[in-house]
C-alpha cells in the first residue's frame, strides 16, 4: 500500500541472533544454577545480562516500524549486555584458574560447525553446555556469545547501511503525506 508509512516490522524470532542469544539465556540460566551459589550476585548480573541481549533484540525488531534509531540503539544495547555477560565468563575462568579455548582448539573448530547448521537451538549444544567440567561448560557458552556477537554487529552494520539508504519514518512520514496531497490535487 503505497499510503502506509509504517514498514512491516517485528519477527525477530526469524533472526539468527535472536535464535542464538536465546540460546546463550537458557545455557546462562543453566550454568549459573549448575557453577553458583544461589544466593550468589553474580546469578543475578549473568542471568539479567543474558536476559537483556534476548530482549532488546526483541524489541528492537517492534520498534523498527516507528524508529530506526531506537531499533539500532536497543540492538546495540543486546551488543553491549552480551559483552559484559562475555567478560563474567571469562572471569569465571580466570578466577579459577581454567582455559578459554583459542579459536584453534579442537573443541572450538567443532562448535564452529555446530554453530552453521541452520537449525542449531539449545539441544544442538546441550552436551557442550551441560558438560559436568565447567571449563568445558564456560567456554561453548563463550563461543556462543561470541558468534551473537558477531551477528549483532554485522546487523549494527546493516541497520546503519539500510537508515542511510531508505531513511527513517519522519522522512516517511513527510513523502507519504507529500503524496496524498498530489493524489488529492489530482482529484479535485
Amino acid at each position: 500500500m503505497p499510503n502506509r508509512f509504517i514498514p512491516p516490522h517485528g519477527g525477530y524470532q526469524s533472526l539468527l541472533s535472536y535464535q542464538k542469544a536465546e540460546i546463550v539465556y537458557d545455557a546462562t540460566v543453566y550454568f549459573c544454577k549448575r557453577f553458583y551459589r544461589r544466593m550468589d550476585r553474580t546469578v543475578d548480573q549473568m542471568t539479567q545480562a543474558a536476559r537483556s541481549g534476548k530482549q532488546n533484540i526483541a524489541e528492537a525488531s517492534m520498534a523498527s516500524g516507528t524508529s530506526k534509531a531506537t531499533e539500532i540503539k536497543l540492538t546495540n544495547v543486546a551488543r553491549a549486555s552480551l559483552e559484559e555477560l562475555l567478560i563474567d565468563y571469562r572471569d569465571f575462568l580466570r578466577t579459577r584458574n581454567l582455559t578459554e579455548w583459542l579459536k584453534d582448539h579442537p573443541y572450538s573448530m567443532h562448535l564452529r560447525k555446530l554453530n552453521r547448521r541452520p537449525s542449531a537451538d539449545y539441544s544442538t549444544f546441550r552436551k557442550g553446555i551441560e558438560h559436568q567440567d565447567p571449563e568445558i561448560s564456560a567456554n561453548v557458552i563463550i563461543g556462543l556469545i561470541k558468534v551473537t556477537c558477531y551477528l549483532l554487529d554485522q546487523q549494527i552494520k546493516r541497520l546503519e547501511k539500510d537508515f542511510l539508504s531508505q531513511g527513517g519514518m519522519r522522512e516517511r512520514m513527510m513523502h507519504a503525506r507529500i503524496n496524498h496531497r498530489n493524489r488529492q490535487k489530482k482529484w479535485r
